[in-house]
């Protein structure tokens, strides 16, 4: 069920949102908000594919609304305070439920995916970081997301174009955390912010770990850089031709840093 592509690289990309895939039970439970998926992480593989010759992916093609694998097993909130959605959602980013009435996950039932959906695609990042980390020492796992950039029940105004998160740097080195952020701040004409709404997610804050040569960080990109934000959502080769080769600088510029041994 975890789509993994296993590569020579010492970067590996996660791709916890890009699926579409609802199980049938859940596809009878979700009412037509649900049903519209609105908040898939749309065409972000198809936006990093080839960008970094033999790369490590995991990836899950079940949809989050079924079960989110970027939140912990516990389903404790990434930002308490703040309007997010949890392990199972019940509601969509604009905040508007997504199940028929009655029909939203028990406890039980969310155990049941947790066991079928998440704890699958953790087991296979654990065992892809303990490959790479073996075969090069070190691993760099570069969290892959992306998100409308006007979402007014989560966050105020409009979203800079790259959010870097690297759980407040503790998630990775300085020199990983500051590479990404100068690699951003020198693409003409975008904006971009570390930190900020998006610190990163469960994936990150739960792997990264510096002093063990495991170094996460989350690039949240604003879908207006290389898509429509409206329905049916599509694909702009105009914005992703000149968004692409920024990504492919910053995967090959962390692949540099991670051969260079600075990290061991």
């Amino acid at each position: 069920m975890i789509e993994i592509t296993q590569g020579d690289s010492p970067i590996l990309l996660g791709l916890p949102h890009t699926g579409t895939d609802l199980p049938e039970e859940v596809a009878k439970a979700l009412n037509d908000t649900g049903r519209a998926l609105a908040d898939t992480d749309w065409h972000i593989d198809r936006l990093y594919a080839g960008l970094l010759d033999s790369v490590t992916t995991v990836r899950t093609p079940i949809h989050r609304y079924a079960i989110d694998v970027n939140r912990g097993p516990d389903g404790a909130s990434l930002y308490p305070g703040q309007n997010t959605t949890g392990l199972c959602p019940l509601t969509d980013f604009d905040g508007r439920p997504i199940y028929h009435e009655g029909m939203a996950p028990d406890a039980d039932e969310i155990e049941r995916r947790r066991l079928a959906y998440h704890a699958p695609y953790h087991v296979a990042m654990q065992e892809e970081i303990a490959r790479i980390k073996a075969a090069h020492g070190v691993c760099i796992l570069y969290d892959c997301h992306s998100i409308r950039s006007e979402i007014p029940f989560l966050f105020p105004d409009t979203l800079p174009d790259f959010n870097i998160g690297t759980n407040s740097g503790h998630s990775c080195a300085a020199s990983v955390e500051k590479a990404v952020e100068n690699l951003c701040a020198d693409a003409a004409g975008y904006s971009h912010v570390v930190n900020g709404r998006f610190k990163g997610g469960y994936t990150t804050r739960q792997y990264g770990n510096p002093a063990s040569g495991v170094h996460a960080i989350q690039m949240e990109l604003a879908q207006s850089t290389y898509m429509d934000e409206t329905p049916p959502w599509r694909w702009s080769d105009a914005r992703a031709d000149r968004l692409r080769p920024i990504l492919k600088n910053i995967l090959n510029t962390l692949q540099d840093i991670a051969h260079s041994g600075e990290l061991r």
